[in-house]
């Protein structure tokens, strides 16, 4: 029976993987890489690198693919997605057949946790639904980019006693949010902290986060929102592609 391992590796420091991490690389021979054009490299480099660095046991071999990219523009996001997945799914499958024999194990590394705002779990239980393709899999956790914010600005994401959300920055800029006094926002492509109305709201924001390009900012939105939007911006030109992730704390 073929065997693969979504493995978890971090957000973005080689060493937020974990030991079960580790211990997983070592059972892979064969790691499937998808590619998403060369402004994105260094997200290849870094998986690259993790094997690297910890695997001592065994032989293995990568495997990439062009990753199907989002159909943007006039398009309903929800629709977009679930065509996404599906193109994934095709991917997957073809990755996964004809090149994984069946007493090998294959390994997924995906940045930060497989279960938060990732589809590779969601995908394989496609697969195997689909009824094409045959194998096992495991799901190992990593360190994703909001625990890494936290203790890069030496906060708890929680108040006491008090609870937390986490949402995109398209549900912020809907107004799809609760009414939690701390809130972490992910994949916001379009500077949606600016539409929060107090702007005594405290922001903890940081771009690349646990690598060598790092961006920190932190302060109430009336005093560092502007900054935010506009090293976002330039950071974005530079490397060709932002990862970031906020906290939202009410005063």
């Amino acid at each position: 029976m073929k065997r693969l391992l979504v493995i978890g590796i971090g957000a973005g420091n080689p060493d937020y993987i974990t030991l079960q991490a580790v211990k997983a690389l070592n059972r892979v021979d064969v790691f499937f890489l998808m590619d998403k054009g060369q402004s994105k490299d260094k997200l290849i480099d870094l998986r690259r690198e993790i094997c690297a660095r910890h695997i001592t046991e065994r032989a293995y071999r990568f495997v990439a693919a062009d990753s199907p990219e989002r159909e943007r523009g006039d398009v309903a996001y929800s629709a977009s997605v679930e065509a996404l997945n599906r193109a994934k799914q095709q991917t997957f499958e073809r990755l996964i057949n004809e090149e994984l024999a069946d007493d090998q194990c294959g390994g997924f590394l995906v940045w930060g946790d497989p279960a938060l705002y990732d589809s590779t779990v969601r995908i394989l239980q496609a697969i195997l639904a689909a009824g094409r393709c045959a194998f096992e899999f495991e799901v190992i956790p990593g360190i994703t980019s909001v625990q890494a914010l936290a203790a890069q600005h030496k906060v708890p994401l929680n108040t006491i006693g008090q609870a937390i959300e986490i949402t995109t920055g398209r549900r912020l800029a809907a107004g799809l949010v609760s009414d939690s006094d701390s809130l972490v926002v992910m994949l916001d492509a379009e500077d949606a902290y600016q539409q929060v109305a107090d702007r005594d709201t405290e922001i903890y924001w940081g771009a690349y986060l646990g690598t060598p390009d790092e961006i920190l900012i932190s302060g109430r939105l009336k005093d560092v929102a502007d900054d935010i939007q506009r090293v976002r911006k330039a950071a974005r030109q530079a490397h060709g592609w932002i990862m970031d992730t906020y906290l939202l704390r009410k005063p």
